[in-house]
């Protein structure tokens, strides 16, 4: 299976939520895919039957998203054991990566802090994957937070963010800061809503190379719409037309 690397070149990751997703991706000219069951909540863990499938359909890398349930505090030790159950049946298969993100509550005032010790448990279970912390970081009081608390687990070699509520183009100069501040141990994956406008805002101004796209790429921009491989191939395009150089 080829392995992109996100450092020095650009790269397009898009959400699949089924083999013919995953193929008409790679036709479009994706990087890598990012494979889920229920588009609907976030994405959760698809079937393992699934993961084998699109593995066999593409060869460009596959991350698969670690996800029981639509929240990010798993609290219940049942729930942490079938995660780690399936982190490493996932290590089994020939993906490039896992997609997680987890937070607890320990402050008196209840505000969320990274979950290291999940995380922790589930790197263990799958030391030979490749992982990108989910948007679960958002969900920080402050996201940056995540750069420096993730920075010693080469594991995670990937931090996925829309970068805050805000317009695309009032993002500017967070998102630059948040790349320089991450590499290079770490890339900042941008998703959440990209579209034409995310990357004309910011990708001729940004040090951000790499996309994350979900129904931008599929018929009728909705949820449960299949991925185009023309659309793909479109915003592909627009990726490489568009950098600072132009």
């Amino acid at each position: 299976m080829r392995v992109a690397e996100m450092r020095d070149e650009l790269y397009l990751e898009i959400i699949a939520c089924s083999v013919a997703d995953a193929v008409a991706a790679e036709q479009g000219g994706a990087d890598r895919i990012e494979l889920i069951s229920h588009y609907d909540v976030g994405g959760l863990t698809p079937p393992l039957e699934l993961v084998r499938a699109v593995v066999a359909a593409v060869s460009i890398p596959v991350r698969v998203m670690l996800r029981d349930r639509e929240s990010f505090f798993v609290t219940d030790e049942t729930e942490r054991l079938a995660l780690r159950r399936t982190a490493r049946e996932l290590c089994r298969l020939p993906i490039d990566g896992l997609v997680l993100g987890f937070l607890r509550r320990t402050d008196p005032n209840g505000r969320p802090e990274i979950d290291l010790e999940l995380v922790e448990e589930l790197l263990d279970a799958a030391p030979d994957l490749r992982v990108t912390f989910h948007r679960a970081s958002e969900a920080l009081p402050d996201p940056r937070m995540a750069i420096e608390t993730l920075r010693p687990y080469p594991q995670i070699d990937t931090l996925l963010t829309s970068g805050g509520p805000e317009p695309w183009a009032a993002k500017v100069d967070r998102l630059s800061g948040w790349v320089f501040r991450a590499a290079p141990e770490k890339t900042i994956l941008l998703g959440g809503g990209v579209d034409e406008e995310a990357i004309r805002a910011l990708r001729p101004v940004t040090p951000l190379r790499a996309f994350h796209l979900g129904q931008a790429v599929r018929a009728g921009r909705q949820i449960d719409g299949p991925v185009v491989a023309a659309e793909v191939s479109r915003f592909a395009d627009l990726l490489a037309s568009s950098g600072p150089s132009d």
